[in-house]
């Protein structure tokens, strides 16, 4: 008998690594003797260097860049095996976990770091960029990482504007002159996670603000300052970027990418998948076990579980999934692939329990999941 077991990470919880080994040993409970393949997965956010650099032997690189409040941090991008493509996840730079939760305030917070680190891989002579939007803590629409590469927006007195979600209003022109001439020589690839829109009720600011610490008021500011923005990129640059699906992941950083490095936006797992040549790997699996730390309405719009499961039913396996708690509209997975669902959690606990005592509930899950598989 074989298990496939390819989850994400379950965030401030578990690594993917982790997350797969708390199930192997779950299962192994009941299954000690079958075949194990672990495939530790991302989507495009959190794990998603780490999986494809080990996937293909490749180094990581450290680099001092801005953080998402202007001080400097420490982050690290990978070069796969190939020495030519570089992987980098925004939320090593830019992300929410590198801002506390009293300070989180997408009126302020940066892309730029991310910027920097694209500017370090392009000087290390890379041809092709793979750039993972999730896990921001950013709602500037990518202005801060043009920015670091070169771009100037200028408001109404042909001054630079400051960084953050707040000063997009200011923009009045773009000059794209002045950046750095080997970035038209790169073929970029944003790996989603989501595919929202830029703007609007389903867009950056609604759905993903109020995570990132905005108020009812900030959301409405950001949506405005974001619709600006896209209106001066459409003006400027010819391009339009307002309802580009995948254009609102990290904040709109997708629509920066777009605009400005001319990047494809494509679903996250599905880059990963086929860089671990995943179709190929699960052939003969009598089941695929994946997951997250939340399944709700969202996951179906490219998130990790849901490329499993259609990797897995394209050759006939079933899939069940595990997450850290389930949300409002996670019974959408079902049409999606997904043969069974399970939380984790085994009864009333607080979040602080939960992801503390995360690999003992997950193996507990995993244990009882098996057990239920040997009946059949």
């Amino acid at each position: 008998m074989k298990f496939v077991i390819a989850p994400d990470s379950f965030k401030e919880s578990m690594t993917s690594v982790e997350v797969a080994d708390s199930i192997e040993n779950g299962f192994k409970t009941v299954f000690p003797h079958a075949e194990y393949l672990k495939i530790p997965v991302a989507d495009g956010g959190e794990g998603t260097v780490h999986a494809l650099v080990n996937a293909t032997n490749g180094r990581l690189i450290q680099k001092t860049v801005t953080g998402p409040l202007e001080s400097s941090i420490q982050a690290t991008y990978g070069l796969l095996g190939d020495g030519k493509t570089a992987i980098i996840e925004m939320a090593e730079a830019s992300g929410l976990h590198l801002v506390p939760t009293r300070k989180r305030n997408p009126l302020l917070t940066t892309t730029r770091g991310t910027g920097e680190l694209i500017m370090d891989a392009v000087e290390k002579g890379v041809s092709k960029i793979i750039i993972g939007l999730g896990g921001s803590a950013t709602n500037d629409g990518g202005a801060g990482m043009a920015s670091a590469l070169g771009v100037k927006f200028l408001d109404y007195d042909g001054h630079e504007i400051s960084d953050g979600g707040g000063a997009l209003a200011q923009i009045a022109k773009i000059d794209i002159s002045t950046m750095h001439p080997r970035l038209r020589d790169i073929t970029f690839e944003a790996a989603c996670d989501v595919d929202n829109p830029l703007i609007g009720p389903y867009g950056a600011s609604v759905i993903f603000g109020p995570q990132k610490g905005a108020t009812d008021e900030m959301i409405t500011v950001l949506d405005q300052n974001l619709k600006h923005y896209s209106d001066v990129i459409k003006r400027e640059l010819k391009c339009e970027v307002d309802i580009l699906p995948g254009a609102g992941a990290a904040g709109g950083l997708g629509a920066g990418l777009s605009a400005f490095l001319k990047a494809e936006l494509k679903s996250g797992v599905e880059i990963v998948l086929d860089t671990l040549a995943f179709s190929e790997q699960i052939k003969g699996a009598d089941l695929v076990i994946t997951g997250e730390g939340r399944i709700d309405g969202q996951t179906i719009h490219g998130k990790t579980p849901i490329g499993i499961a259609k990797r897995a039913h394209q050759v006939g396996i079933p899939v069940i999934a595990i997450a850290g708690s389930l949300g409002a509209g996670h019974k959408f997975v079902y049409d999606h692939g997904i043969s069974a669902l399970f939380s984790i959690v085994p009864g009333v606990t607080s979040l602080e329990d939960s992801l503390t005592n995360g690999k003992l509930y997950l193996k507990q899950c995993a244990r009882n999941i098996a057990s239920v598989y040997a009946l059949k």
